[in-house]
């Protein structure tokens, strides 16, 4: 059995003051590094995503229009562009500490970090499959959004899957209770974080 963590999106434009900034984002990246700290050998490996959105589109329909609103539930504003500071983690995550890095929404729209490619351009299946990864951990932001699609596509790839909800933001309270249950639901555990 190998143990991954998967840490979602723990990024400036999805912490408070970003352009999608999730009230508590900023605590949740800083209680990550603290989980890893204080856990260092516990997961085989660190794999974080970043939405890295491409600049001169609207990503495949993602970003609204300039002339019209966003919906925040298939068109959003622009976010997490490719080489700004809002795409970069937040300052608060230990980067030291990531070991496979993964992007994803260059051009499209995508939420899952199953729907990202490492730096090597590896789907991240193929990259669990090559070191044995059969359980897996999420955390990060948003808890609505791409830690439930990282989630249920975890389980949907065959692996054990705990969300940490003490390591997960999300925008809405009531939206992250039902994609907790959701996940739960699934077949996934919601646990607090340093039960192993």
């Amino acid at each position: 059995m190998s143990r991954a963590l998967l840490i979602i999106d723990v990024q400036n434009d999805f912490t408070e003051g970003g352009a999608l900034g999730v009230d508590g984002g900023a605590a949740v990246a800083q209680a990550i590094t603290d989980y890893l700290s204080e856990n260092p050998d516990f997961y085989d490996v660190v794999i974080a995503s970043r939405d890295w959105h491409d600049g001169d589109n609207d990503n495949g329909g993602h970003f609204a229009a300039e002339d019209a609103a966003p919906d925040f539930v298939d068109t959003w504003p622009a976010h997490c562009v490719a080489g700004t500071e809002g795409a970069e983690y937040h300052p608060a995550i230990d980067t030291g500490l990531i070991d496979i890095h993964v992007r994803k929404g260059q051009g499209v729209p995508a939420y899952s970090i199953f729907e990202g490619t490492t730096d090597d351009g590896r789907a991240l299946p193929v990259a669990l499959d090559a070191l044995g990864v059969t359980h897996v951990d999420v955390v990060g932001i948003a808890t609505d959004y791409c830690v439930r699609a990282s989630a249920l596509d975890a389980l949907g790839s065959g692996r054990e899957v705990r969300v940490l909800r003490d390591l997960v933001a999300g925008v809405a309270a009531e939206s992250s209770e039902a994609a907790l249950h959701e996940i739960a639901a699934a077949g996934g555990h919601v646990e607090v974080a340093g039960r192993a």
